[in-house]
């Protein structure tokens, strides 16, 4: 019988790699939030990002994750699209 060495908590590589890309979308969202120029409207975007990413934080199956990753990308793709005519 062989005994693992690791805790039984540990994420195999495939988990590791979709928490990280979850945690860059995270810092990257927040990012482009911190520059939205009214305040309220960042205060709302910034609430709202949390909420979201605390309400799926439980999700485990990889599909479900991987079309969230790509929800989110396209979400912030339009931020910064939005950002960048504003600021022209």
């Amino acid at each position: 019988m062989v005994v693992s060495r690791l805790p039984p908590a540990t994420l195999t590589l495939k988990q590791f790699v979709r928490r990280q890309q979850v945690l860059l979308l995270y810092r990257r969202t927040l990012q482009a939030i911190r520059q939205v120029p009214n305040d309220s409207d960042r205060k709302y975007l910034k609430d709202w990002a949390r909420e979201e990413f605390k309400r799926n934080k439980s999700a485990t199956e990889e599909d479900t994750i991987r079309m969230m990753i790509t929800q989110g990308n396209m979400q912030l793709k339009e931020l910064e699209k939005t950002l960048a005519l504003a600021r022209s």
